[in-house]
């Protein structure tokens, strides 16, 4: 079997302590490898245009010392380079914001943020480069519809009082890895999680139609109802 290639990503970050917890954060991520650092707009377009660049994807922070996030974001594309970007910046004025997603950004995560924000917003980045993986030449109709919801889940920024990003994002990638519909009790076993507080997470889920809740019949008594990820 062969095994599949990690995503190679470029961090650029000015500040070297957060240079290097962004680091860590990408080296934590399953999926993905760190291909290096620049701490400024020169240095990113330098490892980028080498003979030797192999880069993914360009995690990118808009207030670099030599040049403003958004103008190296159009030489990057430019200068042809296909490498994808995500905006990672505390910037978060409209106008930067509708200008980086005109420029053809990939995702734009605003700091301070937590390790499980990062990996939500690269775990849709992974899925979203695996569905046009392989694809050869030319993709249909569903690849790419496919693709670009996996970049754009229908994910809510304000969670219903009680829960927690961390737990809905482990209680999804359950599902989404599950080769069949799970019930709620399936999925409480398999996180070690009571059935009531994994019942209200697979609900909200249901609710923002992430996930189909349809019964499950064959044993006697009332259907249980069983939990699949939306595809």
């Amino acid at each position: 079997m062969i095994a599949e290639r990690l995503i190679r990503v470029l961090v650029v970050e000015d500040e070297p302590v957060v240079a290097e917890v962004h680091s860590e954060y990408v080296r934590r991520t399953d999926g993905y490898t760190l291909a290096g650092v620049a701490h400024t707009a020169a240095e990113a377009l330098k490892f980028l245009q080498a003979p030797e660049a192999d880069v993914d994807l360009v995690l990118l922070d808009m207030n670099l010392p030599d040049l403003h996030g958004l103008d190296l974001l159009r030489r990057i594309r430019g200068a042809g380079i296909p490498s994808d970007v995500i905006a990672v910046t505390a910037v978060r004025e409209l106008p930067v914001v509708r200008q980086a997603m005109s420029a053809g950004i990939a995702q734009y995560l605003i700091k301070p943020f937590t390790f499980a924000a990062f990996s939500t917003k690269l775990g849709a980045y992974r899925e979203f480069h695996a569905n046009l993986a392989g694809q050869g030449s030319s993709a249909t109709q569903s690849e790419v519809d496919r693709a670009l919801a996996a970049l754009r889940p229908a994910v809510p920024a304000v969670l219903p009082k009680g829960l927690s990003p961390e737990t809905l994002q482990t209680v999804s990638e359950t599902l989404k890895q599950a080769g069949a519909p799970m019930s709620a009790s399936e999925v409480s076993a398999a996180l070690s999680m009571s059935r009531i507080t994994v019942r209200r997470y697979l609900e909200h889920l249901t609710a923002q139609r992430a996930v189909l809740r349809t019964p499950r019949y064959g044993s006697p008594g009332r259907p249980e109802l069983e939990y699949a990820w939306r595809r």
